[in-house]
């Protein structure tokens, strides 16, 4: 593992009220990002296939979330889930007061 891309995550996660790990072309990053945009809030995203070190940073969401898929969504430094694990929490009312 990438020490410099352990510390980006790292420190984008700790600095950013809400992250999201992504890839352009994929629908459940789509999902996760729409919830969002429902709140009327706007995360960092990070969109992974933009960017040279994206496969180390998928990495290190391994090492940190136990999986390498994205999206990876983070809020208040805690990991949330996936795209359809946002989309539950916003239907079940428990996503706006974690983001407000």
């Amino acid at each position: 593992m990438n020490p410099a891309s352990k510390q980006f995550v790292q420190d984008l996660i700790a600095s950013e009220k809400i992250v999201i790990f992504s890839k352009s072309y994929c629908p459940y990053c789509k999902m996760a990002k729409d919830v969002f945009q429902k709140l009327k809030v706007t995360p960092k995203t990070v969109e992974l296939d933009h960017r040279d070190d994206g496969d180390s940073i998928q990495d290190v969401l391994l090492e940190i979330t136990g999986a390498r898929s994205v999206p990876r969504v983070f809020v208040n430094g805690k990991f949330i889930g996936g795209g359809t694990d946002v989309k539950a929490l916003y239907e079940k009312g428990e996503l706006h007061p974690l983001v407000q």
